[in-house]
């Protein structure tokens, strides 16, 4: 079964928490909420929380799954 990443997104003049395929979208005002809101649950969940700019490109990633590689520390 594929993860459902969550994904803060800009949406209109506010931001969004959302979770492709998951057919729900959480509204913020600002996306320092919706960053929170999607940490909550992308911890919750054990996936990646996607934050993307105004521009739509991904400028940070968040794991909070099983994450394959041997890091110590």
């Amino acid at each position: 079964m594929p993860s459902k990443d969550v994904h803060v997104v800009p949406a209109g003049e506010g931001w969004a928490v959302e979770v492709p395929d998951g057919g729900k979208r959480t509204m913020f005002a600002t996306q320092e909420e919706a960053i929170e809101a999607g940490t909550e649950r992308a911890q919750r969940d054990k996936v990646e929380l996607l934050i993307h700019g105004r521009d739509g490109q991904i400028r940070e990633r968040n794991s909070f799954g099983h994450d394959p590689r041997d890091v110590k520390g």
